[in-house]
């Protein structure tokens, strides 16, 4: 498999000539498209993770694609090929076997609702908790680790990576940071996760790790 990341929260997986793309949100500007596209991973409904004009292009360009998400998000892309998951969900895809995890979104502030959201492990390898600190409860080969955000706290990541003790870890959900604060946050992280056993890896947009 090999996987890209993109700006903010999204990546795409590539297995046996097919493409999974996770997240692609409004801050994703560099995405490019490709045409074996069969499934699109949305995580919950904020639109730095989910936008129908992205979505819209991806099915434009891959029209048998299926759109993998909560009720709430699905029943929002009407006329396409879709498929409700809920945590403890598995769904099998192409070359992809998902797994959903979690269930809430973290908390951004004590007044404001808690939104549903989906932890997703693909082909039993690679975990992305979304927005969260979902924990899989099961070995991780490469983690996907929440880096900023409104509800973000770097002591929560580092007790996440800890618990979760992956193969391999990069950042995601990180466009809040600026240059510094990014490096700020790789030199921390960097040392839990040697500490932890991990191999911390600093991808940048549209730079490529193989799993």
């Amino acid at each position: 498999m090999k996987l890209t990341k993109y700006e903010h929260a999204c990546f795409t997986v590539e297995n046996n000539d097919e493409t999974l793309i996770v997240d692609p949100g409004c801050f994703t500007k560099e995405l490019q498209i490709p045409n074996n596209v069969v499934g699109i991973v949305i995580t919950h409904v904020h639109d730095d993770h989910f936008d129908p004009i992205v979505l819209t292009n991806i099915y434009n360009k891959n029209p048998n694609a299926v759109l993998i998400s909560l009720a709430s998000i699905v029943e929002k892309m009407p006329g396409y090929k879709s498929q409700i998951a809920n945590p403890g969900d598995s769904i099998k895809l192409g070359s992809f076997e998902l797994e959903f995890f979690g269930g809430k979104h973290a908390e951004i502030h004590s007044s404001i609702p808690i939104i549903d959201n989906l932890g997703v492990m693909i082909n039993d390898s690679i975990y992305y908790p979304g927005d969260s600190f979902s924990e899989p409860n099961k070995p991780v080969d490469l983690l996907a680790l929440p880096a900023s955000g409104p509800w973000f706290k770097t002591s929560n990541a580092i007790d996440f990576l800890t618990a979760v003790k992956p193969k391999r870890v990069f950042a995601t959900h990180n466009i809040h940071n600026s240059e510094p604060g990014q490096a700020l946050f790789d030199r921390i992280i960097g040392n839990f996760a040697e500490i932890a056993g991990s191999e911390y890896i600093n991808l940048g947009v549209t730079q490529v790790s193989e799993i």
